[in-house]
């Protein structure tokens, strides 16, 4: 019995250095996440949202507004817009509004036409945080101006800077929607960075702008909208 007590001594630090040895073996490690790409996120919407509105506007040129052919590329957009607009807000939620270097040269433009198409209260939800982007100098205000004026237009008000247009049945064709004060309606876009809206109507929707029929247009259109309130 006199020569048990050595032997005990002797192997309990081998044994504890075993099972501290075992123990690290076993621990699981965490894998490393790559960031999110989003730029490559933010292509792919953008390809999804834009290719069957490109395809819709030159059926237009050919078919007119209200041709079947459109019908197809129709569906098809608002199928896309459905999944983009859940991608873009969760994108908003967890970054808030990101930095180009995350997004890349494009990526402000397609979370700008992603939010312009959809419902109103959602739009109107993110005009503060598009205000602290421009603030930030992580977007550029045109892309503000645009939103705003799309709001000011669904809520039947005179818009700003000239960018939406509107289709009238009762001519068959788009004309600008009312814009306030046109005559000087270049020095509030030259303000903003923004070019003639001459120009930009042009090469946007071919449309040639007419300051006198648009002094008539938005004068008509203020005396109904103060008459019906």
């Amino acid at each position: 019995m006199k020569y048990q007590t050595p032997i005990i001594r002797l192997t309990l630090p081998f044994l504890l250095i075993a099972v501290l040895s075992c123990s690290g073996n076993t621990k699981k490690k965490t894998p490393v996440q790559k960031p999110e790409n989003l730029i490559a996120v933010l292509d792919t919407i953008w390809q999804k949202e834009q290719t069957p509105l490109r395809l819709i506007d030159s059926l237009i040129r050919i078919y007119g507004t209200e041709s079947k052919e459109i019908e197809p590329y129709q569906k098809e957009y608002k199928k896309n817009h459905a999944l983009n607009i859940i991608k873009i807000k969760n994108i908003l939620t967890k970054y808030s509004w990101p930095d180009s270097t995350q997004i890349g040269e494009r990526g402000n433009l397609t979370i700008c036409n992603v939010l312009q198409h959809a419902d109103q209260e959602t739009r109107e939800h993110y005009i503060p945080l598009m205000k602290q982007a421009v603030l930030d100098k992580k977007l550029e205000p045109r892309l503000l101006v645009r939103a705003e004026d799309r709001i000011a237009t669904d809520k039947g008000e005179l818009q700003i800077y000239g960018g939406q247009m509107k289709f009238y049945p009762e001519t068959k064709s788009f004309n600008v929607w009312p814009v306030y004060d046109p005559v000087n309606i270049d020095k509030r876009r030259a303000e903003i960075g923004l070019g003639p809206i001459a120009e930009f109507l042009k090469s946007r929707f071919d449309f040639d702008w007419n300051l006198e029929e648009q002094i008539k247009r938005s004068e008509e259109f203020e005396r109904l909208r103060l008459k019906n309130q």
